[in-house]
């Protein structure tokens, strides 16, 4: 599949798992790590906007909450249901619309992220999806994350 031209980000939806969902832009902290999508207003997505566009040439990155302070579910809550060959849509500024294709899921320790892997470059239109998984403690949150890997597969 042809990768498009970077457009903006305006709308997410997953609909294996009902999420349909406004994109915020999302920067880094002071530290380099990807701040994490405001919790208000909530049921959010946010994506890395000094990176590459959702179905533009390489890896775009969106982020949301699995559950938001006080425990409600987040916008991203089922996304460890997702299968491969589910898709993501992402309604652009220009009008189309990027489908992608679910090729795997993995969710990792944070103390071991394989940053290269999840944010490096791709020859192709490539999209992850990441929200906080594994176990979890009260006292220092979700010790890893959960990574959806996805291709452009069709525009519409």
């Amino acid at each position: 599949m042809t990768p498009l031209p970077p457009a903006e980000p305006l709308w997410l939806r997953i609909p294996a798992v009902n999420v349909s969902a406004p994109v915020t832009k999302l920067h880094l902290d002071s530290s380099g790590a990807l701040e994490p999508p405001p919790a208000d207003p909530p049921h959010r997505a946010g994506w890395y906007s000094e990176g590459t566009a959702p179905g533009s040439h390489g890896t775009a990155v969106t982020t949301g909450h699995v559950d938001l302070p006080g425990g409600a579910p987040g916008v991203f809550y089922e996304l460890g249901a997702l299968t491969k060959g589910d898709t993501v849509e992402i309604d652009r500024a220009d009008r189309r619309t990027a489908v992608f294709t679910v090729e795997a899921l993995e969710v990792y320790d944070k103390k071991r992220f394989p940053s290269e892997k999840v944010y490096g470059g791709s020859e192709r239109a490539e999209l992850r999806v990441i929200t906080c998984g594994g176990g979890y403690s009260k006292h220092t949150g979700y010790q890893g994350n959960l990574v959806v890997y996805a291709t452009l597969t069709a525009v519409r």
